[in-house]
């Protein structure tokens, strides 16, 4: 994945009934009257597990930064629905990881990336 993808604006998701339903993270920007609904046709093809120590520093910062942002219940919201979806626990567990370490999720063009902290 190139960085340009990376710097897409990072989503909070939540993934029910498998349609992806975004949340924007408190303090993210959006322009006034450009909300448009949830992609209702958003298909999931691909699972990426990405450790945020991995990234690269100005990448990491923006992720950090909505981290920061985001209350503990959405993150728990979050850990929870991917709990419940086979596939990206399936994904996780094959990096020997579980959802407790998931801080971000990036959907874009199909891809669902898990950004992951590990201490």
């Amino acid at each position: 994945m190139t960085m340009r993808s990376f710097m897409a604006p990072l989503i909070i998701a939540t993934l029910s009934f498998g349609t992806p339903t975004f949340v924007q993270a408190q303090g993210t920007s959006s322009q006034p009257g450009a909300e448009s609904p949830p992609a209702q046709s958003t298909v999931i093809r691909q699972i990426q597990v990405v450790d945020i120590k991995d990234l690269q520093p100005a990448v990491r910062s923006k992720v950090d930064e909505i981290v920061a942002q985001t209350s503990d219940d959405d993150i728990q919201s979050l850990r929870k629905t991917i709990d419940a979806t086979p596939q990206a626990a399936s994904a996780l567990k094959a990096k020997g990881l579980t959802s407790s370490q998931v801080v971000a999720i990036n959907i874009a063009e199909g891809v669902l990336t898990l950004f992951t902290k590990t201490a």
